[in-house]
């Protein structure tokens, strides 16, 4: 089977590998310059335990699956990483009631090693903390997913497959029983193919538009949430990652580390109408507000605009988060096609369990 993926993120790298690795031939076209320039580029680059999300839900099933395939491929293809561990922390009561109840519902999705703690043990494992219990998490990690992407790119082209850059896929339509995929750049045309996936992350729904014969209401509205990330310029002082108590939107704005022990903050939440990655140095004000709730030793001063990723999500300001949308041939009814909707966090972790996901529905 000729297969198309449209989008070179961790999603899409992840499920052109999938289905090569079970002997299919697979094309990604990539609109940008290079892979992982997009969603994939600007994020925490956590390996999530899967503890925030509903029992049963894609997010749950495929973020707990997908840590465990992550940590494997990062062991066998050499992929710098670390489980460093994290603690969701509480500073009232009723944060205490909310991250106990993260636990129980992470307990209920197979995550392991979970341990509510009080204050002083806490501070045991991160003196600087200020909190009344946290909720550790011991096998949440960091990765580079630069070179998680690599690997996943190295593997397709191991097996045949195939990466086009600069090339925008603007529609698909049916062609004698067979997908074909309308695309531009330098040398604009028509690739014919069997199976279409969209990961187009952003644009998702722009290319779901433009696809023949699938129905307009099942085109998700695409929501976006800008998050912004400052830097710390001192000497890190955790080794953990700091997560506050979830918030509408997002996750709060945690404390994350590089792999080189660098501590970063954010994302925070900021509602937006078209993509725009820059940072406002005045956002700042509020996250050392946000920090020195649970770190009141941050100094002034100290935080420097980093960088902004971009969350594609499918609902907006008070409204539930919504699931993953995965609407493949049994969904829709057209052969052939999946279309990927509201793919944000924990997508990276979730990747190579939602490519299997995928690579099923297809029958491949």
């Amino acid at each position: 089977m000729e297969v198309l993926v449209v989008g070179a993120g961790v999603v899409g790298l992840a499920t052109a590998r999938a289905l090569a690795l079970r002997g299919h031939e697979v094309v990604v076209a990539e609109a940008a310059e290079a892979i992982g320039t997009g969603v994939s580029a600007r994020n925490s680059e956590v390996i999530h335990g899967g503890m925030y999300y509903p029992a049963g839900s894609l997010r749950a099933k495929h973020c707990v699956d997908g840590a465990r395939r992550l940590y494997a491929l990062c062991e066998s293809h050499g992929i710098a990483h670390r489980a460093c561990g994290k603690l969701i922390v509480a500073t009232t009561e009723a944060e205490a009631e909310t991250i106990a109840a993260i636990r129980d519902r992470g307990v209920a999705n197979g995550v392991e090693g979970l341990d509510l703690l009080d204050a002083a043990q806490a501070r045991r494992l991160e003196p600087n903390l200020a909190c009344t219990a946290a909720l550790l998490s011991p096998r949440t990690g960091i990765v580079d997913s630069h070179g998680l992407m690599l690997a996943l790119q190295g593997d397709l082209e191991d097996r045949g497959g195939a990466i086009a850059l600069h090339t925008p896929v603007t529609g698909l339509g049916r062609r004698d029983g067979r997908w074909a995929a309308a695309f531009g750049g330098a040398s604009p045309g028509d690739y014919p193919c069997d199976a279409v996936v969209n990961a187009a992350s952003l644009d998702a729904q722009a290319l779901a538009a433009q696809t023949e014969g699938y129905p307009a209401e099942r085109v998700p509205r695409r929501v976006l949430a800008r998050g912004n990330y400052f830097g710390f310029t001192g000497k890190p002082a955790f080794s953990r990652l700091i997560y506050p108590a979830p918030v509408e939107g997002g996750l709060g704005t945690h404390l994350t580390l590089d792999l080189a022990g660098r501590m970063r903050f954010g994302p925070d939440v900021e509602w937006i109408e078209a993509v725009d990655y820059r940072v406002d140095p005045a956002r700042g004000d509020a996250f050392y507000a946000a920090i020195r709730r649970y770190w009141p030793g941050l100094p002034d001063g100290a935080l420097v605009p980093d960088y902004a990723g971009i969350r594609p999500k499918l609902t907006g300001p008070g409204e539930p988060s919504a699931d993953f949308v995965i609407d493949g041939p049994a969904e829709h009814g057209l052969p052939g096609l999946v279309h990927l909707f509201g793919i944000e966090s924990p997508g990276l972790t979730a990747s190579l369990s939602l490519a299997e996901a995928v690579a099923d529905r297809l029958g491949a």
